[in-house]
């Protein structure tokens, strides 16, 4: 199956060989000790190093359920009327869908998929950067893109990205993207990161967000069997980064194939609840038009 597509989810070869993502996951383990595939977003990859990216296809499918809770929580940090930039991705296509609820709300993004989300809704301005189309997932990137958010200033930049690690922060396998996810940050007095547990721990080529520009970072409780998952969680809390630690519902978290997250991690811990209304840092809320946002 990962010599077809390039990469499965763990989900996905459950379903296959009938059994849970347990299993799936020690297996999964065991091949990469043999240097037969590598571990990435919730499935496996041919190996390939820091530089293979799967695309939409492969990716869509992968910790639906995490991804879906994790919007749910980045959501509440948004305020009516705000004004934010989203960047590419899966997850960040998911706290789209909850972000059209929102009134007064002025979105910036290079996100084709971002944008279809809020396409229809009403009390919601939708910005497009420039740039060229970059089909495996479906993001604006290169020069007209970065052009267009000069001189921008919005109150949060929501990224999400291929890997995380206390030690580098976030990062990416492409280099445009990484570009473009780097002019989004530097629009914005906040970053909040969205990544499922499954990109904890995880180091891609290009970096995005070091981790002293991380103010916030969305995800779900690892699996108790997840060491990586945990241990660079807790380091990223001990550097600074404010947790927002999403909850599975029960059935989601039967379908996942893994135990409730009743208990927290070993250790100290920052762990914060999302509450609304958090201020940016050393700028005031900026207003949600789009004519105002670029006279800061």
């Amino acid at each position: 199956m990962v010599r077809a597509t390039g990469a499965v989810s763990l989900r996905e070869l459950a379903r296959v060989v009938q059994t849970s993502e347990v299993t799936v996951r020690r297996d999964v383990r065991a091949l990469e000790a043999e240097g037969l595939l590598d571990r990435r977003h919730g499935g496996a990859v041919l190996p390939g190093g820091l530089t293979r990216e799967p695309g939409f296809p492969q990716k869509s499918p992968m910790a639906t359920a995490e991804k879906t809770a994790i919007a749910d929580v980045a959501a509440a940090l948004v305020e009516e009327g705000e004004a934010i930039v989203v960047g590419a991705g899966t997850t960040t296509q998911e706290l789209a869908r909850r972000l059209a609820r929102v009134p007064g709300l002025t979105v910036v993004t290079n996100s084709l998929l971002v944008a279809q989300a809020l396409a229809h809704a009403n009390r919601v301005e939708v910005v497009m950067t420039g740039g060229t189309l970059r089909g495996s997932n479906y993001g604006l990137v290169g020069s007209g893109a970065e052009q267009s958010l000069q001189g921008l200033r919005v109150s949060r930049a929501f990224l999400s990205g291929a890997g995380l690690t206390a030690e580098r922060g976030l990062s990416t396998s492409n280099m445009l993207c990484a570009s473009v996810d780097r002019a989004l940050v530097q629009a914005a007095s906040e970053v909040v990161v969205l990544a499922d547990h499954t990109k904890l721990g995880t180091d891609t080529m290009f970096q995005t967000v070091p981790t002293d520009l991380i103010t916030h970072l969305v995800t779900d409780e690892p699996p108790a069997d997840d060491e990586r998952a945990s241990t660079a969680l807790q380091a990223l809390a001990d550097r600074g980064v404010q947790l927002h630690v999403a909850q599975l519902s029960g059935a989601d978290v039967v379908a996942a194939g893994r135990p409730r997250p009743d208990a927290p991690l070993p250790g100290p811990r920052r762990q914060h609840s999302p509450l609304r209304g958090a201020q940016p840092r050393g700028t005031d809320q900026p207003t949600a038009r789009l004519a105002e946002i670029r006279r800061r």
